[in-house]
């Protein structure tokens, strides 16, 4: 097996990954949505949660593709062309990922004390749970507000 064959599996593995997280993620958010509303029987609260727990696994997503793109660039073909299309790529997604972010979290992300898909992810999870404060995670939900109805300052 040759080094660029190896690389193009590897590609795969991670693209595979990738989408494995989209639809994982999907249906995780999908319970936990289910799980809030016949807990609370808001929609709204509901809602929010789905929105923000599948925007975290997007998140999540998207980073494990670029990762892939990278690889597929990088060890594969890189071609001068490949690489004009991986910068536009990793250009799109890195605006798709910080616009999600900024919509989820209400806040630029340089302004929480967690960051990236993985930290999203485990917040509004716990927060999916009402446990927030048994995971060592901002207590906050994605929208800033503390369970008094306290802001981020």
């Amino acid at each position: 097996m040759s080094f660029t064959t190896l690389m193009e599996d590897v590609t795969r593995a991670f693209e595979a990954c990738g989408v494995l997280v989209l639809v994982v993620g999907l249906l995780w958010s999908l319970a936990l949505a289910g799980r809030v509303w016949r807990a609370t029987r808001h929609g709204q609260e509901a809602y929010r949660v789905l929105r923000s727990s599948f925007g975290a696994a997007l998140l999540l997503g998207l980073e494990i593709l670029v990762a892939a793109d990278l690889i597929k660039t990088v060890a594969v073909a890189t071609t001068l062309e490949n690489v004009v299309v991986l910068g536009l790529i990793v250009l799109i997604r890195t605006f798709l990922s910080f616009s999600l972010e900024v919509e989820i979290e209400g806040t630029l992300p340089w302004r929480r004390a967690l960051g990236g898909g993985a930290g999203l992810l485990a917040r509004t999870t716990a927060g999916g749970r009402g446990r927030t404060q048994d995971h060592g995670v901002d207590p906050r939900d994605a929208t800033g507000q503390t369970a008094a109805g306290e802001g981020r300052g």
